[in-house]
């Protein structure tokens, strides 16, 4: 007789496009799939998701509740603003909190039956129903009930063959309330969803997803980040470069409208390349980031600028208190200031990522890293994680701007993070003295993409905004930290200017 041919089975939907993304395609039809993780963490969540879009299609789904009330789950969607009109549910609780003989759900106390008992009236509500989508919620209720890992075991395969030979998709939540052999259980079930959540030392917790196992599909493994919002479970998959390469076209170098400081970067940044200002506090990164982006949309391109450190009411104001007008622009100008205690990494790389795909925006500007790293110092590898966010931006184009402050304001300097062996060029600024006055320098230490001037420039920053000034070849002492002018002041730019 001919062998039977095998197919993979279809995906469904799990309720998440970004899971599905993650899963490639979503869970496996008629299969089992354990979503694990602390009380807390989304599984509810995420399982109610699951149904709605079953029930959306038009297809049977049942839930099933052996220690949550069925008011209790009703109550949590109405918190995201949804509806469970359309789903069965199915709880197993003590009769005296249900009294209402209206109610259609079945109301059994499960403490007080055999486990056989339990499951059997279980499988009855499952033949009653002919559901093709299910949520089984919790195992850590059979796991007590089983009374020893053998039982539970046993029991466990007894529901997935249950439900695999009806061809209902299904989910197993459990809670991890008690500590057992994960692997053992993992062997049964087809894919397995770990919902993971930390407490941060300050600020909010983060949440993360991880994938252990999704038979016969190359899932995209390692951690995800994902917050539980109004409206649902929001994930944000974890970026790969790599996945993201749609080559751009050259328009020319981003210039930044000032002759000495585009001759002092060779011309200018090069598409597709990161850009480093680091200096110590007051000595005007931003304004020189600022700088580049005000020029870019002069002449019709769309920017994003991501503060860290400063108020929207303050950047604007500050911008107008050196010449600079964003507010011309419009649409083609996005200021985000966001609070580094609230977001993850993974968050942050999609929403640069919504803005370069959506906005098509060409120049993104990160003021600064040294807030974002500071209220982050769980995070062992940003750096990591800020280099498939830097490799993704040049990939597609972007002139990126990262602002960097050191610690100190004279002498010997140093930056919280080194991110200088990641960007493409590196634009030092320096306080130096002078005539008993304390000016300001740059200059330009690092360019991958060409030849820059090895001089050093003073530049001023006035109600006319920056005003860059011909190179000075008499400095000493500009590497220790103590830049010490011995030229003549006849070099020196103006106040004035």
């Amino acid at each position: 007789m001919p062998k039977k041919q095998e197919t993979n089975p279809r995906q469904i939907p799990t309720g998440s496009k970004a899971l599905d993304g993650i899963l490639r395609g979503g869970y496996a039809e008629g299969r089992v799939h354990l979503l694990e993780g602390r009380p807390g963490s989304g599984k509810t969540t995420l399982a109610l998701q699951f149904l709605m879009m079953a029930r959306d299609r038009g297809e049977r789904s049942l839930y099933v509740t052996l220690s949550e009330a069925a008011d209790e789950l009703v109550e949590s969607a109405k918190s995201h603003g949804w509806s469970l009109d359309g789903i069965d549910l199915y709880e197993l609780i003590p009769p005296e909190l249900s009294l209402d003989p209206s109610q259609q759900q079945s109301v059994v106390y499960s403490s007080d039956l055999e486990l056989g008992e339990t499951i059997q009236l279980v499988m009855d509500e499952v033949e009653r129903v002919q559901p093709t989508c299910v949520v089984f919620d919790s195992l850590s209720d059979i796991r007590l009930l089983a009374g020893g890992a053998l039982r539970y075991r046993r029991q466990v395969l007894a529901l997935k063959h249950f439900f695999s030979k009806r061809g209902c998709t299904t989910i197993f939540v459990d809670d991890l309330t008690e500590e057992m052999d994960d692997a053992n259980l993992h062997s049964l079930v087809h894919g397995v969803v770990r919902l993971e959540q930390t407490i941060a030392i300050y600020g909010a917790e983060r949440r993360r997803l991880r994938v252990f196992k999704m038979r016969g599909r190359d899932f995209r493994s390692g951690s995800h980040d994902y917050i539980i919002r109004p409206g649902g479970l929001e994930v944000f998959p974890r970026l790969v470069a790599s996945e993201h390469n749609p080559g751009f076209d050259e328009r020319g170098k981003a210039t930044s409208g000032l002759e000495e400081l585009d001759l002092l970067i060779g011309g200018g940044l090069d598409r597709g390349t990161s850009t480093l200002i680091m200096g110590p506090a007051g000595s005007g990164k931003s304004t020189l980031a600022m700088q580049y982006v005000l020029h870019g949309l002069a002449h019709g391109e769309r920017a994003l600028f991501i503060s860290f450190d400063e108020t929207r009411r303050n950047f604007f104001r500050r911008a107008r208190g050196v010449g600079m007008d964003f507010e011309q622009y419009g649409e083609g100008f996005t200021f985000l200031q966001i609070d580094p205690a609230e977001l993850s990494p993974g968050e942050l790389s999609c929403v640069i990522r919504r803005h370069v795909e959506d906005s098509r925006v060409s120049i993104v500007a990160l003021d600064s890293l040294s807030g974002y790293q500071n209220a982050m110092p769980e995070e062992q590898f940003l750096l990591l994680q800020m280099h498939e966010l830097l490799t993704y931006l040049n990939q597609h184009g972007v002139v990126t701007l990262l602002v960097l402050a050191q610690h100190g304001l004279v002498g010997h300097m140093q930056s919280p993070v080194d991110l200088t062996y990641l960007s493409d060029a590196v634009v030092l600024l320096r306080f130096f003295e002078a005539a008993g006055e304390l000016r300001r320098a740059m200059s330009v230490v690092k360019k991958r993409t060409g030849g820059h001037e090895a001089s050093i420039r003073e530049y001023r920053i006035g109600p006319n905004g920056v005003n860059v000034g011909s190179p000075l070849r008499d400095f000493a002492g500009v590497l220790t930290g103590v830049p010490k002018f011995v030229g003549s002041q006849k070099n020196l730019l103006e106040a004035s200017a």
